[in-house]
């Protein structure tokens, strides 16, 4: 009798032992979803191809594109990665303070900015015809989606999202934050909710030859573009915060001889990236979603708390960081894990491998 109940406790510690490993984490997309191709879109895909996770939605943001635009590359690549399951979920078109003409204003008083996103480089008077108006949806190269955005806005859905699955959804925040900022201005007990939320964002001491960063170290596009949004998220109770900045992101360049491998697979995935994904930069977006997969990929990190300057001027929107020892006292900072150094070698296998799957089942 004994024995039995032994050998029935034993498969039951079995049993929840396999449920544990088979559980999917539960993931909150929010990206500015540019494209076809490129970056943004392939962050999405590595979450979206990987088995160890659940993707509950896709909310979109502007930053790199505008919004309305955005969305419509995004249910694009899912119809042509086959995953259509995911919804996409319309999100905020306008940063919460910053303006357009602001903008302008500023680059005629500070200097030009090397990367301007949806304000194209019209903010920069270069006269560029790569600017369009927010309303305006350009013919996709990729042809126009089937499918329609979720009827809902992006800063509800998360709420609802995280209130659905309480502690165990993770956010992952790769574009510009202002989704993120709305949804905790409409629940103030949002981040407390989450596992904790994923960035990609900000920028201390890149060392890079580029004049976007080598003569404004504490410049990051994400931060910059709504600086008021990345200073509430930062401030919010998350649970644990990881950061993927620009120091790392530079350590992981997208080369051609990842391309070439990657579309030896006649999968979808692999396919859509053979015919949009031609240029070669810095996996920005992929390390922090690759990263958050396989903790492993990441070899060093320390904890700093982070913050942005909201003070208009010419550092408007640059990061601002300090250690235990030297933060300012009376001010509810949060530690962040920000990435020092990562294994090269497992990520570019990692990310290649994502890339050359199988659709994912729903």
């Amino acid at each position: 009798m004994r024995a039995s109940c032994r050998f029935f406790r034993a498969l039951c510690v079995l049993f929840v032992c396999c449920v544990a490993a088979n559980a999917q984490r539960l993931v909150l997309i929010d990206q500015d979803g540019s494209g076809p191709g490129g970056s943004n879109q392939m962050a999405m895909m590595v979450l979206l191809q990987s088995a160890q996770c659940k993707v509950l939605g896709i909310t979109q943001v502007s930053g790199n594109a505008w919004e309305p635009e955005e969305v419509q590359h995004t249910l694009r690549m899912l119809e042509l990665i086959h995953r259509t399951d995911v919804p996409v979920v319309p999100g905020a078109i306008y940063p919460l303070i910053r303006t357009q003409e602001q903008t302008t204003l500023d680059i005629a008083r500070y200097g030009k900015v090397g990367w301007l996103g949806a304000y194209g480089s019209h903010a920069n008077n270069t006269g560029s015809a790569d600017y369009h108006a927010a309303e305006v949806i350009p013919e996709l190269t990729e042809g126009a989606p089937t499918t329609k955005p979720l009827a809902e806005d992006a800063a509800h859905f998360l709420v609802r999202q995280v209130h659905a699955h309480p502690h165990e959804v993770t956010i992952y925040a790769a574009g510009p934050l202002t989704n993120i900022a709305m949804a905790l201005a409409i629940d103030p007990h949002f981040a407390e909710l989450t596992q904790g939320i994923v960035i990609m964002g900000g920028s201390l001491q890149p060392g890079l030859s580029d004049p976007e960063f080598a003569l404004n170290p504490h410049h990051e596009f994400n931060f910059w573009f709504d600086p008021e949004a990345a200073h509430l998220t930062l401030r919010a109770h998350w649970p644990r915060i990881d950061l993927t900045d620009v120091d790392i992101s530079i350590k992981a360049m997208f080369t051609q001889a990842m391309l070439d491998e990657i579309v030896k697979s006649h999968e979808p995935a692999a396919q859509y990236l053979a015919k949009y994904s031609d240029e070669k930069y810095y996996l920005w977006d992929e390390l922090a979603a690759a990263a958050w997969l396989d903790p492993k990929i990441i070899t060093a990190e320390r904890t700093l708390y982070l913050d942005v300057d909201i003070g208009h001027s010419a550092t408007y929107g640059d990061t601002l960081a300090w250690t235990e020892a030297s933060k300012p006292a009376g001010i509810d900072l949060q530690r962040v894990h920000v990435q020092d150094d990562l294994d090269l070698p497992r990520f570019t296998r990692e990310f290649v491998g994502l890339m050359q799957a199988s659709p994912r089942k729903p």
